[in-house]
């Protein structure tokens, strides 16, 4: 698949990741219903009303990382795919 296929297949609930990634079980996904803990402790967006309230998460050896960006060679590449 293209970047743009992938990009479909997150909006239709699927987890996406690139034969080209050297990590195991690396995926991103997309997440909604966001809400974080501020400085002060206080959790911001708890009640998810905010417009446009999505991000793609990256899932890795290390955790989550919300607010992932594509490289330009993600973007280009041909070798994405659904991870099952």
């Amino acid at each position: 698949m293209n970047f743009g296929d992938a990009m479909n297949a997150m909006k239709n609930e699927y987890k996406v990741a690139r034969k080209g990634w050297n990590g195991k079980g690396q995926f991103i996904e997309l997440a909604t219903a966001i809400s974080y803990k501020n400085s002060k402790g206080q959790i911001i967006n708890c009640e998810h009303k905010v417009i446009g309230n999505k991000a793609i998460a990256f899932v890795g050896t290390s955790g989550v990382q919300v607010g992932w960006l594509a490289s330009q060679a993600d973007m280009l590449a041909e070798d994405w795919y659904i991870k099952l």
